[in-house]
């Protein structure tokens, strides 16, 4: 424990390495931490269990620490932090490390690390953390000495909840953690070469202004950069002023209401056919806080040829990347377009800019390509009506954090978003088990509203254990299984690419098999109330039930058809005009 009541000459108090961190971490604000202890990391565990200010969650599992630590992240206006020892322990955290880093999420990383005269050795769970994260991390830091420790811990606040958020790990040795030092709090730390740009030069607005009253057929191209930033309010602003139309990506849906005239959809893969083809047809593209990723861009030689480019973006790095930009601009998105709308404003009146003809277009569009689903021939559920009636049924605030594959798409499709950090899911990395961890701790810094995980139950069974840290914390998450006995996503991709060659992806959990396992008995094992649903009938009570509970975790097995299919869809490496509206519908566009 910290050399409690110690104190220098000075007036400052002597901690351990390890009541440092405590320290550290409660002078940042930080409430709520996940983790894992083990040998490494035992001393800083000693120091913790003492706390009255911080709630440590136990998981069962670091990679379920980490997702978690990002649901919170992702949902509050706070960094994730999770715990871990070293070796095994600290590996086991990569990937939601690199899903962090990929989805810009402010995540801090604590790990525990042998003594540093063992480092080197290869000692008994020895691992080098650092050089293993160094690609996915923001920053990574080495502490080897208690009197670093305060530092450390301030700079890693900095590095991930500013600029482009992301995570930093700290790597702390059991002899630092061990050792006293006098605890000195260094106040504001100005990391060496790190200055964030937030305020965009004047010169590169006018000139977006001008770009975005000469069009005729702009698009707003929303990316989760604008989440991070909290411009939902400035987005709207810029839409409504100019009557420019709007496409949210998977990682921005919420940000700009699905109800609002002016929203065509989710653009890209498995976009809506207006969005996909609003970007293709487009001769200004306003990119806000979204890097061209090749899900949106299909073949990005063939991406929106005829489009000028308003790229604005606070990491350099991504400005030309993908897209050379007319108009580049490094800066915060909620800075730039309070300063761009301003500009605007002068400018825009009855007619100015003129969007008619290209509304008309869109339009029709919309008409034409509605979302829709078709039921299934043999007779299980839809999965589409399944998520869409959990839409319709929840509160309007509700969390929806999604697995990967094709639930995370229906739930991007059908249900309507209205807010943001309101739907989170793995985007970059496309992290299977990502869900119930990441509701988890969603839910924990929202514990007032409803929380579902949606997920697949080739999704569920890696991570499902955290079922156990909910019912024992009475964090009372939902868990919807989109149950198609079927690693769904490779199963449309090997239908419809591979000449319907299902290789091993037949998973034995649903309607014509024995349940390996029976997801109902799993729940059931984790303390939640769990449900199967194999009828239309059964959907509505099944939901209704789980809402009304909440004093435990829930989990319904919805048994669906495993022949159900993502559209529209743009098959990988081709042209956005070759979007398909269904699989028997022939491309929408041709390239003229």
């Amino acid at each position: 424990m910290a050399d409690a009541g110690q104190k220098t000459k000075a007036g400052a108090e002597i901690l351990t390495g390890s009541g440092a961190v405590l320290r550290s971490l409660e002078k940042l604000g930080i409430k709520e931490v996940f983790g894992l202890p083990g040998g490494a990391i035992m001393p800083f565990y000693d120091e913790l269990m003492a706390s009255t200010t911080i709630r440590h969650i136990l998981v069962r599992h670091e990679q379920g620490g980490g997702h978690a630590a990002e649901g919170y992240a992702s949902t509050t206006d706070k960094p994730g932090v999770v715990i871990a020892t070293s070796g095994p322990g600290a590996t086991n955290l990569v990937t939601a490390i690199a899903d962090a880093y990929m989805d810009s999420v402010p995540l801090i990383a604590i790990t525990g690390q042998v003594f540093s005269t063992l480092m080197g050795t290869d000692a008994f769970q020895e691992v080098d953390i650092i050089g293993i994260t160094m690609p996915i991390t923001k920053h990574s830091i080495l502490v080897t000495k208690p009197e670093d420790v305060p530092n450390a811990l301030a700079t890693a606040y900095l590095i991930a909840t500013t600029g482009r958020p992301g995570p930093v790990l700290i790597d702390i040795t059991k002899d630092a953690q061990q050792l006293s030092a006098p605890f000195v709090w260094p106040g504001e730390v100005e990391p060496l070469g790190y200055k964030p740009v937030l305020k965009a030069h004047g010169k590169q607005i006018q000139a977006a202004a001008k770009l975005m009253l000469q069009a005729k057929r702009p698009v707003l191209y929303v990316g989760g950069g604008a989440v991070r930033a909290g411009a939902a309010k400035e987005v709207a602003q810029l839409a409504e002023l100019t009557g420019a139309p709007v496409v949210t990506t998977l990682m921005a849906r919420g940000i700009f209401p699905d109800s609002h005239k002016l929203n065509l959809g989710m653009p890209g893969m498995h976009g809506t056919v207006p969005a996909v083809l609003a970007l293709q047809g487009s001769d200004l593209l306003v990119a806000i806080g979204s890097r061209f990723d090749d899900r949106v861009t299909g073949k990005a030689s063939e991406f929106a040829t005829k489009a000028k480019v308003i790229h604005i973006d606070i990491d350099p790095a991504e400005i030309g990347k993908i897209r050379q930009a007319e108009v580049p601009i490094v800066g915060d998105a909620k800075v730039v377009l309070k300063d761009l709308i301003a500009v605007l404003k002068d400018d825009v009146k009855p007619g100015v800019p003129d969007y008619k003809e290209w509304w008309e277009t869109l339009d029709k569009l919309r008409a034409d390509f509605p979302l829709g689903y078709t039921k299934p021939k043999d007779g299980l559920l839809s999965p589409q009506a399944v998520i869409k009636k959990i839409g319709e049924m929840s509160p309007a605030d509700t969390i929806y954090a999604a697995g990967v594959g094709q639930h995370q798409m229906w739930t991007a499709q059908f249900i309507g978003f209205e807010k943001p950090n309101t739907f989170i899911n793995s985007g970059g990395a496309g992290t299977m088990g990502y869900a119930v961890p990441a509701a988890m701790g969603a839910k924990l810094g929202n514990p007032k509203k409803v929380v579902w995980a949606i997920d697949g139950d080739g999704c569920f069974q890696m991570t499902n254990q955290e079922l156990a840290t909910c019912t024992i914390n009475n964090i009372p998450i939902k868990v919807a299984i989109i149950n198609n006995s079927s690693l769904g996503m490779v199963r449309q991709w090997q239908s419809l690419f591979y000449n319907g060659r299902h290789s091993f992806t037949d998973l034995n959990t649903g309607a014509d098999t024995v349940m390996i396992p029976d997801f109902v008995k799993l729940g059931e094992a984790y303390g939640a109330l769990s449900i199967r649903v194999t009828k239309e009938s059964e959907i509505e009570p099944a939901i209704k039930l789980a809402l009304e509970t909440n004093d435990r975790p829930v989990v319904i097995d919805f048994i669906v058809s495993p022949d159900a299919m993502v559209w529209p869809m743009v098959p990988q490496g081709v042209s956005n005009s070759k979007v398909q509206y269904a699989r028997d519908h022939a491309p929408v566009w041709e390239e003229e």
